[in-house]
């Protein structure tokens, strides 16, 4: 269903920037706060699933950041709304549901860990975001992509529950899988993404902090809205 837009004028033309951990709630929440201030939704992880699953078919290895950089420079990624669904595009060809798989999902660290890979994909990021009325969520658009957003969101759950949503979502991609293995997974893309040299995650000083385990995603929605009334008057 799609979200009704919220009139908010004082809102027009901001950047919202949106990071966390695997599984925090940050890409849904992101996606239907965007639909509702009528906003732009960019996806910043989805960017690199998406070269991750372009580098994997073309045989191009996790760990070879040359050639990984290359292509991130030449690749065309697009996103396209169409009733709530966040549709990725390569070079024109769809790949929503290919990029969510187990295998991306693995290799996805450890690709967009590369400096060259990181600089590149920056580089298109904060070129959609010069726009401005945009939320951006991933895990360093609060301290590298947008360091100037007109607000800045951290979002985080415990490993249980980041787990639990991991699980309902590959059972609707009809991946079998258990909790156990996808809390392993998850304490192993956390330490991945928070130990890597380059544009590592971690929460911005200026940034607002909310735990998620016990919310919904509209009560997650909501709370950021609230958030957003007070802070940018």
């Amino acid at each position: 269903m799609e979200q009704p837009r919220l009139n908010l004028s004082r809102l027009k033309n901001r950047v919202i920037a949106i990071d966390g951990p695997a599984g925090s709630g940050k890409s849904t929440t992101a996606r239907l706060l965007a639909a509702k201030l009528g906003y732009s939704y960019l996806d910043t992880g989805a960017m690199y699933r998406a070269l991750t699953h372009f580098a994997l078919s073309k045989g191009i290895a996790p760990g070879d950041g040359s050639k990984l950089q290359a292509l991130a420079e030449n690749l065309t990624i697009e996103f396209r709304t169409d009733k709530d669904v966040n549709h990725v595009l390569i070079n024109g060809v769809e790949v929503t549901d290919a990029i969510r798989t187990p295998e991306v999902t693995a290799h996805v660290s450890e690709v967009s860990a590369h400096k060259g890979v990181r600089e590149a994909m920056v580089a298109k990021q904060k070129e959609i975001g010069k726009k401005g009325s945009i939320v951006a969520e991933g895990r360093d658009t609060t301290t590298v992509v947008f360091p100037d957003a007109d607000i800045k969101v951290y979002m985080d759950a415990s490993i249980r529950q980041r787990a639990q949503r991991r699980l309902i979502d590959l059972a609707r991609m009809g991946v079998s899988t258990t909790l156990e293995e996808q809390m392993a997974e998850i304490k192993r893309r956390d330490n991945l993404d928070s130990v890597r040299k380059h544009s590592p995650l971690k929460r911005a000083k200026d940034s607002y902090s909310i735990d998620t385990t016990n919310m919904t995603i509209e009560e997650q929605v909501d709370h950021i809205i609230s958030l957003l009334k007070v802070v940018l008057k």
